[in-house]
């Protein structure tokens, strides 16, 4: 059986610096294995602009 676990992050822009490495390997330090990225917000134009990580692991 395994456990889950979302989080929300960008991958960058203009204005913004994408954070998306060290969170996945924050993550997978502590055990997280990567699963999918998923854009969960948009602009006005459509494009993605925030994402939700998700992990998984084995319950111990």
């Amino acid at each position: 059986m395994y456990e889950y676990k979302f989080v929300q992050t960008h991958l960058g822009g203009i204005f913004r610096e994408a954070k998306h490495r060290e969170t996945i390997e924050q993550y997978a330090a502590q055990g997280w294995r990567f699963k999918q990225v998923l854009p969960v917000n948009y602009n006005q134009h459509g494009k993605p602009t925030d994402y939700e990580i998700i992990f998984e692991r084995v319950i111990q």
